[in-house]
């Protein structure tokens, strides 16, 4: 999964480089080679890195709840009495 996100993104990098470069002589293909580079990175290569970050995590260890406030206060309680 990572080599492929890695992948994804150096030719999402790549193809928007060509379509710069070509954009001079065909501005019709540049923008195309542009636009389908930015598609690529925004609605495939960031849903996967996201996927890829986050799948073994628990969205509940960051949440703000009344336990996670409570803890956060102990613990800079804690650390006012050691001072």
């Amino acid at each position: 999964m990572k080599y492929l996100i890695i992948l994804l993104f150096f030719i999402s990098l790549i193809g928007g480089s060509i379509g710069f470069y070509i954009k001079a002589e065909d501005p019709e293909n540049g923008h195309l080679f542009i636009g389908l580079s930015i598609v690529l990175g925004f609605f495939v290569v960031m849903p996967l890195f996201i996927y890829h970050r986050w799948n073994k995590r628990s969205v509940k260890d960051y949440m703000l709840t009344r336990e996670s406030i409570e803890k956060m206060r102990e613990f800079n309680n804690s650390k006012d009495k050691k001072k």
